[in-house]
């Protein structure tokens, strides 16, 4: 994909923002040509520490490095420190996600117990006799493992910290874990890149890796959203052992203006907030997220817009909402001929104000029911 690319020639951010987008559905394929991570990995395989295995599947290589996969700066954020005992519950089988935390916090000179997942008596039991100093893994395990250890009439008093990942950390659940006297934070990361992103103390956004470039681009394209819209969020790491450029997440996210409270410089974002593969499929056919970008493009008049599926009982309707400066009767046939065109559907457009339609990301809304 970057056979053509002159690497000396992109060393500024315009330069990078002009290379395509490389997505999961990407990796599957290249995989599938050239196992087992598609020509991207620099390091052969048999110099590698680990391989690890996603749905797809897509292989994800692990190197020899101290802190690999970056996450030793999440850890120091919550509070792990050397010498602390840090109970992991993240699988250690096929995904990295076990490994990920282990090593960091290795490279922070912490001792790790490989809990991995289930099994909660046996977590209750285990953190009760080695008194560990925090815990790493889904926050909803956490609480199962509390609530386990309270109907075993058992106190988990040691666990004082958590770096919780995988999945979101709403505030009430969040205020039950803190209500057990352990302070929470959590990050994003990937199997594919690792850390991306950590919560401070502040707990306003989630700060970004110094080791990453992160763009917020328009879904379905390689474009960058405005200032403060919503957009994908697309990482390029150098790693040496595999250097993922411009690699696309499908999460949805937006930068948050300023520094954070606590101190750190680097640019925040909002943390997760959806996904941006939003395709769907009307009368038996697919409609792309680029489709919409595609149908944007060909007419300068519309500064943004969103594909609205809708159906009245028995036929789907798609309707394209697009925000124009006094739009015509002329410019909605135009439209409606360029969604014919590219998606091979028919649709029409309706006009808005500048500033109408939500900045949440949407380039597809299917608001279908079937009731």
């Amino acid at each position: 994909m970057l056979e053509d690319v002159d690497a000396s020639a992109c060393n500024n951010p315009t330069a990078l923002s002009q290379l395509p987008v490389i997505r999961k559905s990407d990796l599957i394929d290249l995989q599938g040509q050239d196992r087992p991570f598609g020509g991207l990995a620099a390091t052969p395989v048999n110099q590698l520490g680990k391989i690890f295995a996603s749905p797809g599947p897509i292989y994800e290589p692990e190197g020899k490095r101290v802190n690999y996969w970056r996450m030793a700066r999440a850890l120091y954020a919550v509070g792990f420190r050397e010498g602390d005992l840090v109970h992991n519950t993240f699988s250690y089988h096929f995904s990295p996600a076990g490994s990920m935390l282990e090593s960091s916090a290795h490279a922070l000179g912490c001792v790790v117990f490989p809990a991995g997942v289930g099994q909660t008596e046996l977590q209750v039991q285990t953190i009760r006799d080695l008194q560990p100093a925090g815990y790493v893994g889904t926050p909803s395990f956490l609480k199962i493992i509390l609530e386990k250890a309270a109907e075993m009439g058992l106190d988990l008093l040691s666990l004082k910290k958590a770096l919780v990942s995988g999945e979101a950390l709403p505030p009430n659940l969040r205020s039950v874990i803190n209500e057990h006297g352990i302070h929470i934070l959590q990050c994003y990361a990937t199997a594919d890149l690792g850390l991306i992103a950590y919560e401070s103390g502040a707990k306003e956004g989630l700060i970004l890796d110094e080791e990453v470039i992160v763009e917020l681009v328009r879904p379905g394209t390689g474009e960058l959203v405005a200032e403060g819209e919503v957009g994908e969020v697309v990482v390029t790491t150098f790693n040496p052992d595999y250097p993922l450029i411009r690699f696309g997440t499908g999460d949805l996210s937006a930068v948050l203006p300023g520094i954070s409270p606590c101190g750190r410089t680097n640019t925040r974002i909002k943390g997760w907030m959806g996904r941006a593969d939003q395709t769907t499929k009307v009368k038996g056919m697919f409609v792309h997220p680029s489709q919409v970008n595609e149908i944007i493009k060909r007419h300068t008049e519309v500064m943004r817009a969103r594909l609205v599926v809708d159906n009245d009982g028995t036929n789907d309707i798609m309707m394209l909402k697009c925000e124009v400066n006094g739009g015509t009767a002329q410019l909605a046939d135009a439209i409606a001929r360029s969604i014919r065109d590219v998606c091979k559907l028919r649709g029409q457009a309706t006009f808005l104000k500048p500033g109408s339609l939500p900045n949440d990301g949407k380039v597809i809304d299917d608001v279908r029911t079937y009731d």
